[in-house]
């Protein structure tokens, strides 16, 4: 469904109306197209504290598709390196270098602090960055017309090269106000427009929808996608398969063989990404909720996405390499009225994906990492009445809704080889929803 406000705050009457009666005033995002895959004009790179990854830094900022400066008075992007800042008096220094340039980052804009791990031996070092993280989620709630910031904790420039090319391009539109933990370096792919060549994804609840939109981007990026669904959405599942050039498998993952039957379709070559997405919902208020309400939501978003990503690390069938992103969302971290089964099967996700990435590196090195929606632009949320539909559009930092192939990108990113020092990792892609972030 069409967001008709965003259109109308678009026009110079509605500039002048929601200006005089202090109504939000979003920006239409931009995200990726063929047209228009990269940011447009200057990457400004500054500098808080003595870094350790200066030049290893600049060589991976040039290679952003945009023009690398140390001056500019309209950026499109800012890209902050706070590495080197260990005492709270170096906090100064972050203000003095983002204060004359926020105002002037452009329309859909990016800034990106970069910090270093929070040291456990170190208080004074443990402080000043963590208080880079209520930086960055104030700023990302501060600086309006589509512009985003994110903070990203990084061991050497090498391993955040990906998530650098993410967060400054238009994929990451929807993503704000974000803390990204990065570990060791990975390969690089051999080509960046298309990370995903040779590899395998199959993606759950792929008939429509944002599993749709996943499957598209994945094959985009030069997977060959599986996509699977229900046998009864089959027809729908066949039409996504065949324009993606894919494979379409039916199956109920609530099935108590649907590991094995996914294995047993999956080789011999194995599965390079595992995305889980299908989900279903079944909303009343607890003291209303019968148990053939709660079990079919539980049983589809949280025990088959651990029955059968056990099943296929147990049989070896996810490759070393490889990736798992799970879908979680907003109301497993906030909560929502009407969804105690619903959030409770998405806080499960949560904690799988914190649980279980440790191990599934060490053992299978697989990453295994979680999407959160928040508020995005379906046929589930056009059902949404009015008002409910207008403040879940309205309360983020970008005062709008998401669109699947925001989270399609945001997975993208996550089962891409290159980001495998990404693991653990829960990224909400919500605007920034003032709820739980």
């Amino acid at each position: 469904m069409a967001d008709r406000y965003l259109n109308f705050t678009g026009t110079a009457p509605g500039r002048f109306l929601a200006r005089r009666l202090g109504l939000p005033q979003p920006s239409p995002l931009r995200r990726w197209t063929p047209e228009s895959p990269s940011l447009e004009g200057e990457l400004l790179h500054l500098t808080a504290g003595e870094s350790p990854h200066g030049a290893d830094l600049r060589r991976i900022l040039t290679r952003t598709n945009l023009t690398l400066a140390t001056e500019s008075s309209h950026p499109a992007a800012v890209v902050l390196d706070a590495t080197g800042i260990s005492d709270t008096p170096g906090l100064a220094q972050v203000h003095a270098a983002l204060h004359p340039v926020v105002r002037s980052v452009a329309e859909n804009g990016r800034v990106v602090v970069l910090g270093a791990p929070v040291s456990p031996s170190d208080h004074h070092q443990a402080a000043a960055q963590q208080a880079l993280e209520g930086f960055v989620r104030s700023l990302g709630k501060e600086l309006g017309r589509g512009r985003t910031a994110t903070l990203v904790r990084m061991r050497s420039a090498e391993a955040a090269e990906s998530t650098l090319r993410f967060l400054l391009s238009p994929r990451s539109a929807y993503v704000s106000g974000q803390v990204i933990e990065i570990g060791d370096a990975q390969a690089a792919p051999c080509d960046w427009d298309r990370p995903l060549s040779g590899r395998t994804a199959l993606v759950t609840g792929a008939a429509r929808g944002i599993g749709e939109a996943v499957a598209e981007v994945l094959a985009r990026d030069g997977a060959h996608v599986v996509v699977l669904d229900v046998p009864s959405a089959q027809g729908d599942l066949v039409r996504v398969a065949d324009r993606l050039g894919g494979t379409a498998l039916p199956l109920d993952i609530t099935a108590d063989d649907a590991g094995e039957r996914m294995a047993s379709a999956l080789a011999p070559d194995g599965l390079d990404i595992l995305v889980h997405n299908a989900g279903i919902t079944r909303d009343r208020k607890l003291a209303n909720m019968p148990a053939d309400r709660w079990n079919p939501v539980l049983d589809v978003n949280l025990t088959s996405v651990l029955r059968t990503t056990d099943a296929l690390l147990k049989s070896g069938t996810l490759n070393r390499g490889g990736s798992v992103v799970a879908t979680a969302s907003i109301a497993g971290i906030a909560g929502n009225v009407g969804q105690t089964n619903y959030a409770a099967s998405k806080a499960g996700i949560i904690g799988l994906v914190r649980a279980l990435a440790p191990g599934a590196y060490a053992e299978h090195g697989v990453t295994v990492n979680a999407v959160a929606p928040g508020f995005i632009e379906t046929k589930m949320t056009a059902a949404v009445p009015l008002f409910i539909r207008e403040a879940g559009r309205r309360m983020n930092s970008l005062a709008q809704g998401g669109l699947p192939v925001d989270v399609a990108e945001t997975t993208a990113w996550l089962a891409a080889s290159a980001s495998g020092g990404v693991n653990g990792q829960v990224i909400r892609v919500c605007g920034q929803s003032l709820l739980g972030s």
